[in-house]
Order: structure tokens, then C-alpha cells, then sequence
């Protein structure tokens, strides 16, 4: 996988004041662990993490986004090709989805209250 999210445009343009706040190393942990998830269900993302034999020069931050992107996109095709219906699967990737997304959004502040 090459798309890390570059076609949004400059990644350094925007800042990071709306982020979390987390240390490069944080978000080398975190990406790592995005990426075991998705490589156990999913077709494989590249080592390409900084300091990794196939580095692609982009910052773990931007990792942990595009990395998301794509284990989301694979758990909504696995919704589709488990649910027993499209309605079922409407369900479960939009009501469902979005309640539980409540749910994490309570347990932890954000630090974007309006989302």
C-alpha cells in the first residue's frame, strides 16, 4: 500500500495545534499497532514506518492516519461480506458503528469536541 493520504495535500501545511499531542515515538507505537491489526485481516501494509527497511520518508502521525483509513475500509468490506443481508449490514456499519463510536468518544476527552 503507497497511499498514505499525500492527494489531501501538503502534510507539513496544516500543523498539528487540532492533534493529539504525542511524541514521534507514541505515534511509532501506535502505527505499529494499527498496522499488526490490519495485517491480521487484511492484505499487508509495507514497513515503510521511519527506520524501517522499506521508510518512505513519512512522519508515524501521518502512518497512524493512513493506516486507520485502511483498517477501517477493511472492516467495512468484512462487514459486508459477513452480514447475512444489506440491511444488516447497514445497520452494522452505520447505527452500530456510529454508537459505539460514541461510546469511545465518552470514555476519553477529544481534543475535538465539535466532531
Amino acid at each position: 500500500m503507497d497511499d498514505h493520504g499525500d492527494d489531501f495535500g501538503r502534510w507539513v501545511a496544516e500543523g498539528t495545534a487540532d492533534a493529539a499531542q504525542r511524541t514521534e515515538e507514541q505515534w511509532a507505537v501506535i502505527a505499529g499497532y494499527i498496522r499488526h491489526a490490519a495485517n491480521k485481516i487484511g492484505p499487508p501494509l509495507p514497513l515503510c514506518l521511519p527506520d524501517e527497511p522499506q521508510e518512505c520518508g513519512r512522519s508515524a502521525q501521518q502512518h497512524v492516519l493512513a493506516w486507520s483509513a485502511h483498517l477501517k475500509a477493511v472492516a467495512h468490506h468484512l462487514i459486508e461480506d459477513a452480514a447475512p443481508s444489506e440491511a444488516r449490514a447497514a445497520h452494522v456499519a452505520g447505527p452500530l458503528y456510529r454508537r459505539r463510536l460514541a461510546e469511545l468518544r465518552a470514555q476519553a476527552p477529544s481534543v475535538h469536541p465539535t466532531r
